[in-house]
Parts: structure tokens; sequence; C-alpha cells
């Protein structure tokens, strides 16, 4: 099982995926069986990581034409379509992956895409207003998700609780 954070950092919103894993992993306690995978802009490379995972849920930023910060949850066979719509530095290559997945016989039975949509994808390293408003709410869906395939989230304790 595993969390799959897409995106490139060096366009903005774009790299929303990898800023939520990285938010993930400082935030969260998961259990041992579930990897959160910082997958940037892999491409095919991300075969040998998803290669064996029954059940994989990818973050990423998606072009659907709503209101920047709009959060999607699409499942399973809808994913492919929804991601190739897109418009970003690795919008060929991941619906490769999943064709290859597939091809292969060794595409993750359930797969959820959380997609957001963004408001600016150039050069930059801050994200949008739009997605800082909206990032919290797409950790909670993410968590929510998780905790619907009963995965147990814990939350790390804050510096100041922990001196407490």
């Amino acid at each position: 099982m595993a969390i799959l954070g897409l995106g490139n950092i060096l366009l903005q919103d774009e790299g929303i995926g990898v800023r939520a894993i990285e938010a993930l992993k400082k935030d969260f306690i998961f259990p041992n069986n579930l990897q959160l995978i910082d997958g940037g802009t892999m491409g095919l490379d991300l075969i040998s990581f998803i290669e064996g995972m029954d059940k994989i849920l990818i973050i990423d930023a998606v072009n659907i034409k709503k209101e920047p910060g709009t959060i999607v949850v699409i499942e399973d066979e809808e994913i492919p379509s929804f991601i190739s719509t897109k418009l970003s530095v690795h919008q060929i290559a991941f619906p490769d992956v999943l064709s290859a997945l597939k091809l292969l016989g060794i595409k993750p039975a359930t797969m959820i895409l959380i997609g957001i949509q963004p408001e600016n994808i150039e050069t930059g390293l801050n994200m949008s207003e739009a997605m800082n408003k909206s990032f919290d709410r797409l950790i909670k869906t993410v968590i929510k998700r998780l905790k619907e395939w009963g995965v147990e989230v814990k939350r790390k304790k804050s510096q100041v609780e922990a001196k407490v």
C-alpha cells in the first residue's frame, strides 16, 4: 500500500503532490506497510515503486477547469483519462506508467487519485494562495481515505505538546 505524491516543485502549484508527501511524513505516523513515495516527475521509473502494491493513493495537481483549490477524488478506471487531460511536466509520463502497469499485469487492485486544481504552474517555489488555503483540506481528504482503507493514522505530537 502506498501514497504517491506527483509533481514538480519548481512549478509552484504543480508540486502539490510532493508537498503533501512532505507534510504527511512530518505530521503523521503511519503503519510500516504503508509507503509514502515522493514520485516527483519520475515517469516510468515509478513502475518499480508501484509494482506489488495492492492499493495506491495518488496526490497530484490536475486541470479540472474548476476554481483553483478545488479537490476531486477519482477512483480506479477513471484515473488514466483524468490525468491525461492535465497540463503538466509529467502529463505524458504518468498515463504511460498506468498503461505499463496494466500491460504487465501489475496494476494495483485499488487506485485513488486525490487531485486539486492548480492556480499557477509558472516557475517558482511557492504555492499560490488558493493552494495554501486548500492544503489542510487536501491532507484531511487523504487521511479520511486511508482510514476508509482501515489504515491506522496517528498525528505526531508537536514540539510544544512534547515539551509539556
